[in-house]
């Protein structure tokens, strides 16, 4: 029974674990998992942290390396298309004078990019409107204030 158990202060239960600690006879109690888990979910989250750190520094290393390498060939792209008008303005010189087949491929320059400049600034213009769903619920909402004072 429980009188015949005798406690001793410091260890419990005469002959077991200290008291509070679990035993293979005593379960840990309800207070103790519960400072376990909530250690061990500690853990995991800074584990997690620490994890998601590491992958976004070498992420955003290759992201690095990858805008640098565009850049440079976007700097390429700018030079090679400078020989090519070069050349064509060459190219027309055997045929025209210099003068003109540059004035040719200058006004063909300017042409197109009078055309992108329209054409991006109708795709802005665009943009920048509100959709037409925005207005449809605007006029249902007014339709309701209507209907609700009738």
């Amino acid at each position: 029974m429980i009188d015949d158990v005798k406690f001793d202060d410091q260890t419990g239960p005469a002959g077991s674990t200290p008291a509070g600690a679990p035993g293979p006879d005593r379960p840990a109690s309800l207070g103790k998992l519960v400072e376990q888990v909530s250690e061990q979910a500690s853990r995991l989250v800074r584990a997690e942290i620490a994890l998601a750190k590491a992958e976004l520094a070498e992420k955003a290393k290759k992201s690095g390396i990858g805008v640098g390498l565009l850049v440079v060939a976007l700097l390429i792209f700018a030079y090679a298309v400078g020989v090519l008008l070069l050349a064509a303005v060459y190219g027309l010189g055997t045929v025209w004078p210099l003068w003109l087949s540059a004035l040719a491929i200058g006004g063909f320059m300017v042409l197109v990019v009078a055309i992108l400049a329209l054409v991006g600034a109708q795709l802005l213009k665009k943009a920048t409107t509100p959709p037409e769903s925005v207005q449809r619920v605007k006029d249902d909402i007014t339709s309701i204030k209507e209907g609700m004072q009738r």
